[in-house]
């Protein structure tokens, strides 16, 4: 009794204690930050914040593979150099056509007693510029440009189809993932809760005499080792979960749960068929073609700096001492002008053949790429299809082990009860069918992470 009230007096005296470290921390807490901190600090509460009000969501592999490419920033910053590149290329096609400007000044001069003013280059003392003017250059570097900037535009989004068929591998890989190890956990378990009840039937058994101390402490040893491998899997599931949530959401905290069912594996199409579908839709090869032609717009770009340049310019409005419609004289001061100019280019001290080089140069490089580009893709095509037929082969054998492992358990487990078997027969039976059933688990995601691979040659199919 006495000993029961010192525990008494010292549990409150810690919940004392503690009240009065948390009123300490608190008021340390309210001391305003400084200023700077204030904007990273709301962002950051902001990102830890719970989502009480959102209500937990049901997440598709299709809703996931679209939220991950709303938040991923490397999509994104895909996306953003396309949209870049489709900006040059509408600039590059208006280069093509006239411009339109209007043009307002005014000159004033010191006089010499006239109405001229002190300077040969000046009309007089006052001269009002008013007008406008439509210019438009004729030049093969004006087309270069603009075909340069479309096979650019090509490349941008080839390059953002690499970044959306990557990233969807990333999810499938975290989606599936997630539900193979949610899968593991509830496997450990069971294989926990199996262990517990061969732990109870050696003790009970022992009690009557039946097997000997050794079989319950081989027992005992597979009963806590289960119970640890129990919370190494729910660990692992927590870090799974973790995985998807950082590409899927924005909030870190959303509540989910996954629909999509490991065990719904989509067929593999025949090998002919996929080789069509990665002719048409491979984003590497796309991208190795697009960089080679922009190279070689970068070839006629260069070479367009020998060709000579038309420009013409057309005038409409006021350029008088005046800024009045009639001159005082009553001749009217609004009129037009039109100017002409061949632009030849001569002497440039090497400049031009020197960018010629550069630009053969780099096209020579991207020629190599396209070639390596396109070797590469036969063996990623083969590898990946070979991996996805390997893994779906195997499925049919990993159910069949699994089944047979279970079998083998329920069976083995009899043998013990009526003293045909060892303890160490029951736990190697059941430590097979926990290795089955991960083993079947693994293999499903195998198939799918496989398949996303596969896609990112072929498109979905």
């Amino acid at each position: 009794m006495y000993r029961s009230c010192q525990l008494l007096l010292l549990g409150v005296a810690l919940s004392l204690a503690s009240v009065s470290a948390a009123q300490t921390i608190s008021a340390a807490l309210q001391v305003a930050p400084p200023a700077q901190d204030n904007a990273a600090s709301a962002a950051l509460a902001r990102l830890l914040a719970p989502a009480q009000a959102a209500n937990s969501i049901t997440l598709t592999l299709a809703d996931a593979i679209t939220r991950a490419r709303a938040n991923n920033p490397a999509f994104q910053a895909a996306l953003v150099h396309l949209g870049i590149a489709r900006e040059n290329r509408l600039q590059a096609q208006a280069a093509l056509l006239p411009s339109v400007d209007y043009n307002n000044g005014f000159i004033y001069t010191e006089g010499n007693g006239t109405l001229t003013g002190r300077f040969v280059a000046n009309n007089g003392v006052h001269e009002y510029i008013s007008e406008g003017a439509v210019t438009q250059n004729f030049g093969l570097a004006q087309f270069a440009e603009y075909r340069r900037s479309a096979a650019e535009q090509a490349l941008a989004r080839a390059k953002a189809e690499i970044a959306a068929r990557g990233l969807t591998v990333a999810v499938v890989q975290a989606y599936y993932g997630l539900q193979a190890a949610n899968t593991k956990a509830t496997n450990t378990r069971a294989a926990a809760d199996e262990a517990q009840r061969f732990l109870q039937i050696t003790r009970e058994l022992e009690q009557g005499g039946e097997v000997a101390h050794s079989d319950v402490i081989k027992a005992q040893i597979q009963a806590e080792t289960q119970q640890r491998a129990v919370e190494d899997a729910a660990l692992a599931a927590e870090q799974a979960r973790l995985n998807l949530a950082v590409l899927v959401f924005p909030n870190f905290f959303q509540d989910f749960t996954v629909a999509d069912a490991l065990d719904q594996s989509p067929a593999l199409l025949p090998m002919a068929d996929v080789q069509q579908m990665a002719e048409k839709n491979n984003p590497e090869l796309a991208a190795a073609f697009a960089a080679v032609n922009v190279a070689a717009r970068d070839v006629q770009l260069a070479e367009a700096a020998h060709i000579p340049m038309l420009s013409l310019n057309y005038w409409y409005g006021l350029d008088a001492n005046q800024f009045a419609r009639y001159a005082p004289q009553g001749f009217p001061n609004l009129g037009y002008s039109a100017a002409a100019t061949l632009n030849i280019p001569v002497w440039h001290w090497g400049a031009i053949e020197s960018k010629i080089r550069q630009a053969e140069l780099q096209e020579k490089q991207a020629k190599v790429e396209l070639s390596a580009a396109q070797r590469t893709a036969i063996a990623d095509l083969t590898s990946f299809y070979a991996e996805a037929k390997t893994a779906r082969g195997q499925l049919d054998s990993l159910r069949s082990s699994m089944d047979l492992a279970a079998e083998s358990l329920r069976l083995t487990n009899l043998r013990y009860k009526a003293g045909e078997a060892s303890a160490l027969e029951v736990v190697d039976a059941q430590n097979t069918l926990t290795t089955a059933r991960i083993g079947y688990s693994d293999g499903l995601l195998r198939y799918h992470v496989a398949l996303a691979n596969l896609q990112t040659l072929t498109g979905s199919f």
